[in-house]
């Protein structure tokens, strides 16, 4: 099917599609003051630069960030089940982004999933936490070889919805997520103040408050979703 832009005012802008996938932190969740918290006391403990870590760790995997700045001989599995354990305890301050739980509602149970660089468990306590319901279809890291910007969980997540890259919408905040989205062919809308530099052809909104969708179907019976954004 591949994407339409409709021809609406310039501060409109309608794209369609036949499924959604969704990040969860930064893009459904607001998780910054407990990931800020978990990871001060990480670079606290090291004497790491924590500004630093916040700018290359959002939308990654935790291991991979533990990975990249733990000191010469540490045990990154255990620093990375810590740090986990850490964040499964702390749903202080984590809501929804404004909107994202109507958008959510308005869309059809089995064209969403969630992609996202957390583990199950700890999807389950942000989501929960947002008052959000977990997609029936997810992509955590425990279900991936290789995390963000590599494309794996967009396109797994793709395939559990039956439908071709072409025919999928990412919504992502983070530059690596964004990076795995377009990596995977996928129609990418940035969301929030975090997304860095945007890759050609990708749109931003600041959170869902403006965004709608409808659904409808094609002469070939098909479902089609339309944003307007």
């Amino acid at each position: 099917m591949g994407f339409m832009t409709l021809p609406f005012p310039a501060a409109t802008r309608t794209l369609t599609c036949r499924a959604v996938l969704f990040d969860m932190d930064g893009t459904l969740v607001d998780s910054t003051a407990v990931v800020e918290q978990v990871w001060g006391e990480f670079a606290a403990r090291y004497g790491l630069d924590i500004a630093e870590i916040l700018r290359t760790s959002h939308g990654v995997q935790a291991g991979d960030t533990v990975r990249r700045f733990a000191p010469a001989g540490a045990d990154v599995v255990a620093l990375t089940a810590e740090l986990g354990a850490m964040e499964r305890v702390r749903t202080a301050g984590i809501v929804a982004l404004p909107g994202a739980s109507e958008l959510l509602r308005s869309l059809p149970a089995d064209a969403v999933a969630l992609v996202t660089s957390a583990d199950r468990i700890l999807a389950d306590i942000r989501m929960d936490a947002a008052g959000l319901a977990m997609p029936a279809a997810a992509v955590t890291a425990d279900l991936v070889t290789r995390g963000k910007p590599h494309p794996e969980g967009y396109l797994t997540a793709a395939g559990l919805l039956g439908v071709e890259p072409e025919d999928a919408m990412v919504f992502e905040d983070a530059p690596a997520g964004i990076a795995a989205g377009v990596a995977a062919g996928i129609r990418t809308v940035a969301v929030g103040p975090n997304t860095g530099e945007l890759p050609a052809g990708v749109l931003h909104i600041p959170d869902y408050t403006a965004v709608t969708a409808s659904v409808e179907t094609d002469a070939a019976g098909r479902r089609i979703i339309s944003f307007r954004l």
